[in-house]
């Protein structure tokens, strides 16, 4: 682990290694910020954070790491995690949260110092008579709420 470093990459770079090696998710279509872990020069890993896709959760405090794609390297995940909080704190933003699908274990954010905050049931996706909209992510599974300790 001790040549993996967190980087500055640009929306651009962080979209492209999400499309390449995200496992059930395209790239977000926007962002605040995003960074990446590198080991030696190679980008290992990319953080997208944004506003919260919740409206209710978007309250101007709260920040959401949309998503976290890394090529496997061992501790990539966590150092994402950690910095992205660390960078959100530094900004001004008083509360980040992020989500795990039913399957994933969350390991990487329970080393990052995240906790659970709450179960989401499965959901039949975001279109609703309202707003219909086309499902281009995995529906019917169970999520799980994170959020950095401090």
């Amino acid at each position: 682990m001790s040549d993996l470093r967190v980087v500055p990459v640009t929306f651009a770079q962080a979209r492209d290694f999400v499309a390449d090696w995200h496992r059930h998710h395209r790239p977000p279509p926007g962002h605040k910020y995003s960074l990446g872990v590198a080991s030696g020069e190679v980008l290992v890993g990319a953080a997208i954070v944004g506003r919260p896709v919740a409206r209710h959760l978007n309250d101007g405090a709260t920040l959401e790491v949309t998503r976290v794609a890394t090529d496997g390297t061992a501790h990539a995940c966590s150092m994402l995690y950690g910095a992205a909080w660390r960078a959100a704190k530094a900004l001004g933003w008083r509360r980040m949260i992020t989500y795990n699908q039913d399957g994933e274990s969350g390991a990487s954010l329970r080393a990052a110092g995240w906790r659970v905050l709450a179960e989401r049931p499965p959901r039949p996706g975001w279109s609703c008579p309202s707003r219909p909209r086309t499902t281009t992510s995995p529906v019917g599974v169970r999520r799980t709420l994170w959020g950095p300790d401090g």
